[in-house]
């Protein structure tokens, strides 16, 4: 077997695996690239795992599974179909699991039907993976695997349960156990004693942490520091740290950088038969602290059951159960029973929820073996969601097999309850990587396959290479299509059941839309689960669901990372009640002349993409296209001969005609940006100018820059030439040059204005000073400049190609400029520069991301659908979720209760509001306050219209009060009221019979 192995040297895909390299680094995926997985058990669970890795890129991936596939293994197994019953699940299985990636071979060990696996068939695997198999056969291997240092790990889901086991051997080495980018900061002093006590710079908290090790550069002075060998550290502050005895080093002058230096960890494991007598329990959930013990218990008591009964104990069946607790007492006496017996009942249930989470956790800690980045799970883990279990528990007969592909659902949770499932009406928002996930989860479920089940999908994208890697219900023939149609096809595929069930659209959810996504469409589903991937998108949906009063799930990851909410009308808050802080901005006068970090420099790059490759030709193409622009437009600005003078150069006097134009223009601007505005600055600014208090002004964060001298031998300084003259031609619809030498002649041939500072020139220092503005020119030059400016009528039908930007081609030029120009940028400001890759996330605003936490996070939320599907009602049925796979790490909390208001003895949340139905007029409205809470309307707005104010004078209030409702909207909005809206949402301030204002829910007018 090990003579089939691959091992030549790896190249990384960055197109296929952008998004997933900004979570793993390219370090770790060579690392995984040259390692080959075994999996062990390929139904739902190891198909799970096995499609992650695929997606993530290891060496191969090869299963063993010769037993054949039943129908209930269609439960789970999302790669199988009704045609395959009767094959062996490998076979059946490795076609598929191959389309995922052409880079990763999928292969069958083979065997036949009884065979299990043994140690000479796992030889020649860095990763073996077990699943569903006995607890001696997991022994027996892992006996083997743990002497030769092979890492293994076991799983296993029986029905709302599931527990997985690491043994990466006696001495695994993490290389970064939180995978966080290092820290960095700017530090002001350091001690010269035996202590060394560090300070920084007193604007940023360090975040450093007691045990974590630093390095220096930049230091003047106690120069020994700059790439010292890393310091071990104790916190004494946020700007403060120790870095021990610097006492033979040089005295402190000034400045210098801390950075963060990641430490390797060595983790010492446990083998299987270590851990069965003294586990080491990893916490899924801390209100479930006695739970991982029970369940210790209870999965070696099922697996002492199969073997002696040669098959699990029956669904809700109690003389197996009590068996079960028997034998879990005799390993634990203090096993809670409950847990036990309903571990029993659920043995053979197969949950797809439960192989998501499982299956995307496991799947990370292949490739934590595989490439030793993040900090792998030590070393038992039990994780349970009884929670979802309907509140009407299922009878022994509701929950026996029927001989259909949901059996594996019916045994826990019920016949009838599956008729719910199937009747059940959603609408899912996007159908990107969580929507793929969702979908695959939904269909396994058999969720709206029944006679009134609907399932209702936007999304309005098309398919991009970049979505391969973890959207995987695409594939390359799809690249092009619509997301959500491809998507709903694929999961009408792997169940049949859903053919016709699926309503795809590409309409944005927004204001825009309420005509397709309004009354009718809403009462006619459920709930809605967001899939999404803006805030933005977000607020909304959570605004609609609070006014239809639908339950709505929402999820989201970056990267390792992964978060659930869940909100239920009247008894949760909403998802706009409490929201991230904002990002916090870098200060504009930061980005346009003293950046100190590669971020400010990418920053400013991607503005002069916009400044010299967008605006301009929008400017000449509304120049050439709308009447009176320049009337219109100059009037409200205050650089108008700026303005004017850009188009004179962008349609006449710099107008290029030929390539090589385009190759000086791109060399002009090398000269003005990386060399005369230096200069200028510089002449305002001088390297040894010093502050009011007499301190240096270049200190600290401001740093002094030198100005660059164009030299075409420099590959940067070419970089930029090229990738700029490209995107000018690219506006005036020119063929670009593939010949380096042309650009190279060009540029040296180019002859460059003499440059002379100018005095009095005014530079922004902080973002509360004035912006330096241009002397307002004589109108008589303004008006001179227009004059040369072509009429629209001479250039008609002319326009300029404004640049759009994408970050996800390689050919078009605009990440090559924007890196280029950042770096060079760097240079002048002696910053690090940062490659393309990075770049690429800064300026594109990349949210990293990855296949496995993309899977747990959706297995999460449907264990919270159930919970919705059936009504649950009370707070703490619920839970909100946050993981961290790269730690690993899960915290779970109860939804937070919608926040109660009062007026007099009236309680309110969020989800109440005051309906009035038939059209009344406003004064039937303000006569049922007063009559009915005696509460006085001082005012009543709706949109941005105010209909009437207490205030507005007798006549006015005379014709308003009298209008029906909607004739009065319509009246002073003087706009109809469009067909589909058949409600308004009205706003009313009023005060009570004391003349205190007080606050009350919205009102709907029907």
């Amino acid at each position: 077997m090990s003579a089939k192995m691959d091992v030549d040297e790896p190249t990384i895909d960055e197109g296929l695996y952008s998004r997933q390299l900004y979570v793993l680094g390219h370090e770790a995926m060579k690392k995984m690239a040259v390692s080959n997985v075994l999996i062990v058990g390929v139904q739902g669970l190891g198909v799970e795992i096995a499609k992650d890795i695929v997606l993530a890129g290891v060496k191969s991936v090869t299963i063993y599974d010769p037993e054949p596939v039943t129908i209930q293994d269609l439960s789970t197994q999302f790669f199988l179909r009704p045609e395959d019953v009767g094959k062996p699940r490998a076979e059946a299985t490795v076609p598929r699991l191959a389309e995922l990636n052409a880079y990763v071979p999928v292969r069958n060990l083979g065997g036949t039907a009884g065979q299990e696996i043994t140690v000479d068939l796992i030889m020649g695997f860095q990763v073996v993976v077990l699943c569903g198999i006995p607890i001696a056969k997991q022994i027996e291997i892992n006996d083997w695997t743990h002497q030769n240092g092979v890492s293994f790990i076991s799983a296993e889901i029986r029905g709302l349960f599931g527990n997985v086991f690491n043994d990466f051997g006696p001495k695994f080495t993490c290389v970064d156990p939180t995978g966080e980018q290092p820290l960095t900061g700017m530090i002001v002093s350091v001690d010269k004693d035996s202590e060394g006590l560090v300070t920084c710079l007193d604007e940023t908290r360090h975040g450093l942490e007691d045990g974590d090790f630093v390095t220096f550069t930049e230091v003047q002075g106690m120069a020994e520091l700059n790439g010292c060998e890393p310091r071990k550290i104790s916190v004494k502050g946020p700007y403060t740290f120790t870095i021990g005895d610097t006492t033979n080093l040089s005295d402190y002058k000034a400045g210098g950088i801390f950075t963060q230096v990641k430490m390797p960890k060595i983790i010492e494991f446990k083998s299987l038969r270590e851990s069965l007598a003294s586990p080491e329990f990893f916490m899924t959930d801390f209100a479930k602290f006695d739970r991982p013990a029970t369940l210790h218990a209870g999965f070696q008591a099922l697996s002492e059951f199969q073997v002696q009964h040669k098959r699990l104990p029956r669904a809700r069946n109690a003389a197996d159960a009590a068996i079960i607790v028997e034998l879990a007492k005799k390993l634990d006496k203090d096993a809670d029973e409950k847990v036990l017996t309903e571990l029993s009942y659920q043995a053979t249930g197969d949950i797809s929820a439960m192989v998501a989470v499982i299956g995307g956790f496991v799947a990370q800690e292949v490739l934590k073996a595989c490439s030793a980045k993040f900090h792998p799970m030590v070393q038992n883990m039990y994780f349970d969601s009884l929670e979802s279990l309907p509140s009407t528990l299922p009878s022994e007969a509701d929950c026996q097999p029927v001989g259909s592909r949901y059996d594996g659902q019916i045994a826990v949770f019920g016949k009838s309850f599956q008729d719910k499932i199937a009747n059940h009406r959603q609408f899912l928002v996007g159908s990107g990587a969580i929507g793929c996930e969702m979908l695959k989860n939904w269909s396994m479920m058999g969720l709206a396959a029944g006679p009134k089940g609907a399932i209702q999908v936007t999304d309005l994208d098309t398919i991009e290479k970049s979505n391969l890697n973890r959207q995987f219900l695409f594939r390359p023939k799809d690249i092009g299509k619509f997301k959500a149609e491809v998507a709903a096809a694929a999961v009408a595929d792997m169940n049949p059941d859903l053919k016709g069930k699926i309503v795809t659209r590409q309409e944005a959810v927004g204001p825009a839309s309420e005509d397709v996504y309004g009354d009718s469409f809403f009462s006619e589903i459920d709930g809605v689960t967001n899939a999404l991937d803006n805030v933005k998108a977000r607020l909304y949906m959570d605004q609609r669901c609070v006014f239809y009063q639908k339950p709505l799930l929402e999820s989201g990851t970056l990267g390792t990372k992964g978060n659930t909410q869940v909100i239920v009308p009247f008894l949760t808050e909403s998802y706009a009640s409490s929201q991230d802080p904002p990002e916090k901005e870098t200060p504009s006068c930061t980005v346009k002349n003293f950046p100190n970090a590669i971020a400010h420099t990418i920053e400013w790059s991607r503005q002069q993409f916009d400044v010299l490759f967008v605006k301009p030709a929008q400017a000449a193409n509304a120049y050439l296209s709308e009447p009176n622009y320049l009337e219109s437009t100059l009037k409200y600005s205050g650089q108008q001969t700026d303005q004017v003078g850009q188009l004179l150069s962008f349609l006449v006097t710099n107008k290029p005609l030929t390539f090589e134009e385009c190759i000086v223009w791109a060399r002009l601007q090398f000269e003005e940006k990386y060399n005369n505005d230096i200069r200028q600055l510089l002449y305002s600014l001088p390297k040894d100018a010093v502050t009011s208090s007499g301190q240096p002004f270049w200190s600290g964060p401001k740093r002094a820059p030198d100005a660059l001298t164009f030299d075409s031998n420099d590959k940067l300084h070419m970089d930029y030439i090229k990738a700029a003259a490209n995107l000018h031609a690219f506006n005036y619809g020119l063929k670009g040059e593939t010949n380096e030498a042309v650009y190279k002649k060009v540029a040296d041939s180019v002859i460059v204005p003499e440059f002379t500072p100018r005095s009095g020139v005014q530079v922004q220092i902080n973002d509360n000073d004035p912006v330096p503005q241009g002397g307002a020119a004589p109108v008589d030059d303004l008006d001179a400049l227009i004059a040369k400016l072509p009429s629209p009528a001479s250039m008609a039908g002319y326009r300029l190609n404004p640049v759009e930007f994408e970050k996800d081609d390689d050919t078009n030029h605009h990440i090559d400029f924007i890196t280029a120009a950042s770096n060079l940028r760097a240079t002048n400001y002696s910053i690090n520069p940062a490659d393309r890759h990075t770049t690429k996330q800064i300026a594109g605003k990349i949210i990293p991301a990855i296949a496995t936490t993309t899977a747990l996070v959706t297995g999460l939320v449907c264990l919270e659908l159930y919970k919705i599907i059936d009504g649950k009602n009370k707070l703490d049925d619920y839970k909100n979720g946050f993981v961290n796979l790269a730690l690993p790490f899960f915290g779970f909390s109860e939804p937070i209760a919608a926040a109660k208001n009062k007026y007099g003895s009236t309680e309110w949340t969020l989800w109440d509001r005051f309906e009035f139905k038939d059209d009344p007029t406003l004064q039937d409205i303000v006569n049922w306050f007063q009559k009915e809470h005696k509460l006085s309307i001082s005012m009543v707005s709706q949109g941005v219209s105010m209909l009437w104010s207490s205030f507005i004078g007798k006549k006015k209030s005379e014709e308003r009060l009298p209008m029906k409702f909607s004739k009065l909207v319509e009246s002073v909005s003087k706009k109809p009221i469009p067909p589909h809206v058949k409600h308004l949402i009205v706003e009313v301030m009023v005060s009570d019979e004391d003349d205190e204002d007080v606050e009350v829910w919205n009102i709907l007018v029907d």
